[in-house]
């Protein structure tokens, strides 16, 4: 159901913004150059996807050559193309100061009478079907288009009775929250990852002494090998036409070479006769680099194929290594490829091409010095441990994913009354103005 189809509640109102907000302007008696610093939010500090907090840069007075002028609890919409588009707004509600200063492409909107939450109007303006609306009728040249301040004014708003207001934003509120946390911890688990690989890969797990070696320290017992001597072969990939069409064999491609892991999401197919696809198909083990990309960093990432999708592919901008596995784990060298030192050989050595893109090639990737446990048993446990610390990852993650997904149902049902939260229990304490 269209959000502005929807049949709301008999005791709520169809209103326009501009009959419960304004957009605030600067009143002629604040003078800037009274106040040593002025609490300035550049676009780049403006958050996105429902969350409030701003964050400022104290800026001297002549520090600010433009700006729009904002006051405490206003709502901070950009207007700018893409970041409309992409959900950039923040709120005051925290702001300590009693006014700053905000880039040149926000709309500050203040309400006009108490009877308001203006986390209403901020969520509000968060649903996909407003935001498109809205940004269809946006004015200017192509890539600097604008959303004039009469276009969101005159935007049509649902408005609850003001106890309703204050649960429906308790409500969003809350898995907004929610959201928060999963993303810290999903951070924080990140951290603790590259962490561990910094300690694993250079004090390993038996307690050996440092030796210095070409890359840095690695533990005593460890040796450090070309990965040339570690592999059975280097390939480039199948340069054949690919296609959406689920036809022949899937081929992975660089988007589907993601933070170590094959992401299957966007995936391509192509038909092949049986004696290229014995040539390009891809066996349980093998690692897949990106050898071409116009990000120098995603240059040499790679991500060992573990069978799925079945009978994949491989297309022309990646190189495929099979290791010799009873002397290297592909998965501890993925690994290891992640690590500060892995990316210096690898991203670090890419070449710069005229058409921008940088690259790598067989004679980069043979070339990357690997650091070995004497023992093989000790490259499967720390393989396990930094999957242990991958899945904790993913589990947040897929959390993260859930809020938000619930957070875009919750939004619709609330704003159009379809959920009704009049007679429910709702502490609304803990969500300030």
């Amino acid at each position: 159901m269209s959000i502005l189809g929807a049949q709301l509640p008999t005791n709520w109102t169809w209103q326009q913004v501009s009959d419960l907000y304004r957009v605030t302007k600067k009143p002629r008696d604040v003078q800037f150059h009274a106040f040593d610093v002025i609490p300035f939010v550049p676009m780049e500090l403006v958050p996105v996807n429902g969350k409030e907090h701003l964050s400022v840069e104290m800026r001297a007075p002549a520090q600010i050559a433009s700006g729009t002028y904002f006051e405490k609890g206003d709502i901070l919409l950009s207007k700018i193309t893409p970041s409309f588009e992409n959900g950039k707004q923040g709120m005051a509600n925290d702001f300590l100061a009693p006014f700053g200063v905000a880039s040149t492409e926000v709309i500050p909107l203040q309400p006009t009478t108490p009877e308001v939450n203006s986390r209403l109007l901020f969520y509000y303006l968060l649903h996909p079907e407003v935001r498109a609306l809205i940004a269809g009728k946006m004015e200017g040249s192509t890539g600097r288009q604008r959303v004039p301040e009469r276009v969101v004014l005159e935007f049509p708003l649902p408005n609850p009775p003001r106890e309703e207001q204050d649960k429906i934003a308790a409500v969003l509120w809350k898995v907004q929250r929610a959201i928060d946390v999963e993303e810290k911890l999903t951070a924080t688990a990140r951290e603790l990852k590259q962490a561990a690989m910094r300690q694993l890969f250079t004090y390993g797990l038996r307690g050996e002494g440092q030796q210095e070696t070409e890359i840095g320290h690695i533990p005593d017992g460890w040796s450090l090998r070309p990965l040339a001597e570690l592999r059975e072969f280097l390939q480039y990939g199948t340069s054949a036409k690919c296609e959406y069409a689920k036809q022949g064999n899937p081929v992975l491609r660089i988007p589907n070479i993601l933070d170590g892991d094959i992401d299957a999401h966007d995936l391509k197919w192509c038909k092949l006769s049986a004696k290229e696809v014995d040539s390009w198909v891809l066996e349980q083990g093998d690692v897949l680099f990106i050898r071409t990309n116009g990000v120098r960093d995603r240059v040499g990432t790679c991500a060992v194929y573990h069978g799925q999708p079945e009978c994949s592919l491989f297309a022309s901008y990646l190189i495929r290594a099979r290791l010799k596995k009873n002397e290297l784990n592909p998965d501890f060298f993925q690994y290891f490829s992640n690590t500060p030192v892995g990316r210096a050989q690898l991203a670090g050595r890419a070449s710069p091409a005229a058409d921008g893109k940088f690259n790598v090639n067989t004679k980069h990737i043979d070339a990357v010095l690997v650091p070995l446990p004497k023992e093989s048993e000790e490259q499967h446990e720390i393989v396990n441990i930094l999957q242990a610390l991958d899945r904790k990852i993913a589990i947040h993650e897929r959390k993260r994913t859930s809020m938000q997904e619930l957070f875009k149902i919750l939004l619709h049902k609330l704003m159009t009354g379809e959920i009704s939260v009049a007679d429910l229990e709702i502490d609304v304490s803990e969500v300030t103005q």
